[in-house]
């Protein structure tokens, strides 16, 4: 399970430590993608296998399926770690979460997520002021 929030760099060649905690979670190998409110999300192997198989299940025939299904898939990239435990984000995922130098890492559950630091402390101020609207709606996912 990953959890915790993490500060990191980017530096000029698009290179960026994942935090320790993360690394033998993540693997030697894992799969970052586009994610949802322009931030990036890290999936384990085993874990994108497992949405790869949901993922499949959706209706061709549905038009927000096949968008989103291609959205998803088509900003995946492989990920290792080198021996710094640093990453390559490749430039399209760069220009998508706007990731230029100061950056944050959380986990979230299942997955990480990479987020500009301008990114991460507009959407944690703005949510913040609505957690207890966001806590009461989620009642009905027996949380």
């Amino acid at each position: 399970m990953f959890m915790g929030e993490y500060h990191h760099n980017i530096d000029t060649k698009g290179r960026m430590i994942i935090p320790a905690k993360f690394r033998e979670a993540l693997g030697d190998s894992f799969v970052l993608t586009r994610g949802l409110d322009q931030c990036l999300f890290g999936y384990p192997l085993e874990e994108w296998k497992l949405l790869e198989d949901k993922l499949k299940t959706l209706p061709l025939t549905k038009k927000d399926a096949r968008a989103f299904t291609r959205f998803f898939f088509s900003g995946a990239i492989d990920c290792e770690l080198d021996k710094q435990g640093r990453i390559n984000i490749a430039s399209p995922l760069l220009s998508y979460a706007k990731l230029e130098k100061e950056c944050v890492v959380i986990g979230v559950s299942n997955r990480i997520e990479i987020w500009s630091k301008t990114n991460w402390e507009e959407y944690f101020a703005n949510s913040e002021d609505s957690f207890s609207e966001i806590a009461e709606n989620m009642i009905g996912f027996d949380i």
